[in-house]
């Protein structure tokens, strides 16, 4: 009994366990969950979720928060490592990467180019603001995380301006009825803090991400008054709040989160909200920007526990995984029995005055495409990606796609043959370092 009360604990610590996904519903009150619980008794049939996205809360898991190191002693070039993964670039010219490989979380291999380049983010930085909204909401309750899940299931809050206007869809569930429509958000719609959240990284929704930016500036200003305002007292106060003041604040508290991990204002920023909406409240400041080193900073220190606290860094990689429709880097078929926490973000515009060709996701001015990925396998392979690209004239999605498939095949044949000679080596002791 005691060996095995033992190994519980040990477990626990080495694996740092998490909560959801598609098994959360109960826990979250994400009703876009509850309908895919149906998935797994084949009541519903979602022709796009892959094998290995039908993770249960038990198995998601932070792989290096057992000994937390400097993000600098971790990222090290590996020069064997970073041949193989410069050598699958046939230009290095528009792109930056940095890739670590954390299959061993004892001996991590890793690989960089272009690391220290800026790229525009894009939807990417939606990851920013659920930093931000965790950093705000442990400031209201530094002591319970129960507290804390309490009020992100019960706390809903109302659109209004600031979830106008986009293209990208939410998915609208009624349990009751047992509807379900894709649609754009609406100056009406209600969620809790948790279907936001969701609706800003599952799907991507620019309304969902300045809304989630909204509620952690409320509870900036707000405090433990939070817990009980009301949509009516928070709307008043934007309508008569100082623009500029409110500006500084909201920049503030969306980029302060990334300086306490190390990452500096030129690795990684945020400076204006997602929608047009916000505009009548607050303006953009700064600029935006990302770069593989800044963005491998922030998911090193995920998986260590070290985003805002363990219980927001677990959260944080919940939200993440992919329960719906995989795209770009994610969509490779090589990742497809993989569980992937992931966000993709682009940006493009077009000069009609070039001759080059430019279209959707093909700008011929700028054509920014980001994938940042963590790949865990079944078989123990785990790794993280952060790609970015500027390739004009080109949809990158297929690129990216490509490159997913020969970064999983390159860190797979490494790994097998590693764990080849490992065998090899336990088998005959005779066979070693000199």
């Amino acid at each position: 009994m005691k060996i095995i009360k033992t190994l519980s604990i040990l477990l626990i610590a080495l694996f740092c366990i998490a909560f959801y996904p598609i098994d959360g519903y109960n826990i979250t009150g994400i009703k876009r969950l509850k309908r895919l619980e149906k998935t797994l008794d084949s009541t519903i049939t979602e022709y796009y979720l892959k094998k290995g996205s039908f993770k249960k809360h038990d198995e998601v898991n932070l792989w290096l928060c057992e000994e937390t190191v400097s993000t600098d002693s971790l990222m090290v070039v590996d020069k064997e490592f970073q041949k193989e993964m410069m050598s699958l670039f046939p230009s290095k010219q528009g792109y930056g990467i940095t890739v670590m490989d954390i299959t061993n979380p004892e001996k991590t291999r890793y690989a960089e180019m272009n690391e220290n380049r800026g790229f525009q983010p894009g939807s990417v930085g939606k990851i920013a603001v659920a930093t931000a909204f965790f950093n705000e909401l442990r400031r209201l309750c530094p002591e319970d995380w129960h507290v804390r899940q309490r009020l992100l299931r019960n706390k809903i809050v109302k659109s209004g301006n600031w979830g106008l206007y986009d293209h990208h869809t939410i998915p609208v569930v009624d349990l009751e009825k047992d509807k379900y429509v894709k649609r754009t958000v609406v100056y009406e719609d209600e969620f809790s803090l948790y279907e936001w959240l969701d609706h800003m990284l599952s799907v991507s929704n620019n309304g969902a991400a300045s809304i989630v930016w909204r509620e952690a500036l409320l509870m900036n200003i707000f405090g433990d008054e939070y817990f009980n305002l009301t949509q009516e007292q928070a709307d008043e106060y934007f309508e008569t709040a100082d623009r500029r003041l409110l500006t500084d604040r909201a920049i503030q508290l969306v980029n302060q989160p990334l300086r306490d991990l190390g990452i500096g204002h030129d690795e990684w920023r945020l400076g204006s909200f997602f929608t047009n909406g916000p505009d009548r409240y607050v303006s953009s400041k700064g600029g935006s920007i990302g770069t593989p080193k800044g963005l491998m900073k922030y998911l090193l220190q995920l998986e260590q526990g070290c985003v805002i606290d363990e219980e927001s860094s677990l959260e944080i990689k919940r939200l993440l995984y992919m329960t719906d429709r995989r795209i770009r880097y994610a969509y490779s078929p090589r990742l497809n029995n993989a569980a992937v926490y992931f966000k993709s973000g682009s940006l493009y515009s077009c000069d009609k005055s070039k001759d080059t060709p430019c279209g959707k996701y093909r700008g011929n001015r700028y054509n920014y495409m980001n994938s940042v990925i963590i790949v865990e396998h079944p078989d123990g392979t785990n790794y993280i990606v952060c790609l970015m690209s500027n390739v004009l004239s080109k949809n990158s999605a297929g690129a990216h796609m490509y490159l997913a498939s020969k970064i999983d095949q390159a860190i797979h044949k490494r790994n097998t043959q590693n764990n080849a000679t490992t065998t090899i080596q336990e088998e005959n002791p005779d066979v070693g370092e000199d």
